[in-house]
């Protein structure tokens, strides 16, 4: 019996893609099956799928159509009850399905459950770095400021819900279309969350083009979407919404391998024009820091000064897991 369908979207995924899976088929939970989506690669994938001797995992192959389109084969195809979504390149914890199964089959009206993340660098090194939210219930509010649910890689869905509001939008891309989803699903159902990172969520330098004004689109899409329908007394969490996806936004030319720090002001002159009270925000401050770090020191400095920060922060983890390295060397 299968009452969880694992889907993982794969575009020339191959430097990740075989770790991936064999990390998934570790869960402690086994009623499951897996549904690689060939989105149109040009890598051996195929060639590599011919070595999978496990039952449960399926290879779909399709034209290109994006990391929407290939969640979307991925949900067509499904066979289980409940539906978690695996980007290519990240990681979980062996016990996040069996943890997230057991949430929903004790919680029959709750349509998603999230968890937290880790953030790992492409190497697989965990930075130190954790997001982990609280926000439970009929939480629409909460999630049009932030999407806390996170990477690709962390809900695990009702697949009725996709029936209830539909699939992922195409016209999104590959940028906020995971958000859009959440949000339709949360103006329908309740969300629950385990406070825990079983996530490894992989972080590497995009070498891709530079899309600010594609991203930027999206995400004006997105928020109009989610409050063409908001009543009157919510409205006002539009600029709010605007003013934090500009944040988001800013971060983006900073974390590619060609950094653009006139870009970042950019977008942090949007925010605090749509918001400005997220002047006084710890997350401006963290911005303005790595703005001013890129401008006047360089990406090599600025790259060299986020190494010591991974380093610090993997020795306070270890700290507070009781497992110090007195070997670990800070490098500047």
């Amino acid at each position: 019996m299968v009452k969880v369908s694992i889907v993982i979207p794969a575009y020339n995924a191959m430097r990740y893609l075989p770790e991936t899976l064999d990390n998934v088929l570790q869960q402690t939970y086994e009623a499951f099956e897996v549904i690689i989506i060939n989105d149109g690669s040009t890598d051996n994938i195929k060639e590599w799928f011919t070595s999978i001797l496990d039952n449960r995992v399926r290879l779909i192959s399709q034209q290109n159509k994006g990391l929407a389109g290939a969640r979307n084969t991925g949900i067509e195809n499904a066979k289980g009850d409940y539906i978690a979504f695996l980007d290519a390149d990240d990681l979980w914890e062996p016990t996040k399905i069996e943890k997230q199964v057991k949430l929903l089959d004790n919680n029959p009206k709750v349509g998603l459950i999230y968890t937290g993340v880790a953030i790992i660098d492409s190497d697989g090194i965990r930075t130190g770095r954790i997001f982990q939210e609280d926000f439970e219930g009929y939480i629409w509010k909460e999630l049009t400021q932030k999407n806390f649910v996170g990477c690709g890689s962390v809900a695990m869905v009702r697949k009725e819900c996709f029936e209830q509001v539909s699939n992922f939008d195409q016209n999104l891309g590959s940028f906020v279309e995971d958000w859009d989803m959440w949000l339709r699903i949360a103006v329908e159902y309740p969300f629950k969350v385990i406070k825990e990172p079983l996530v490894y969520y992989r972080q590497h330098p995009n070498s891709a083009s530079k899309k600010w004004d594609a991203m930027e689109k999206s995400f004006e899409i997105v928020i109009e979407k989610a409050f063409k329908t908001a009543p009157k007394e919510l409205q006002y969490l539009k600029s709010q919404s605007y003013g934090l996806a500009n944040f988001v936004l800013a971060w983006k030319p900073l974390q590619t391998q060609n950094p653009d720090y006139q870009k970042a002001i950019y977008y942090q002159k949007n925010a605090l024009a749509y918001n400005p009270k997220l002047s006084f925000s710890k997350e401006n401050l963290r911005l303005s820091i790595a703005i001013f770090l890129m401008r006047f020191f360089g990406k090599d400095a600025y790259a060299q000064i986020l190494s010591f920060v991974y380093q610090f922060r993997r020795f306070l983890l270890s700290i507070s897991q009781g497992k110090v390295n007195h070997n670990l060397e800070f490098r500047i």
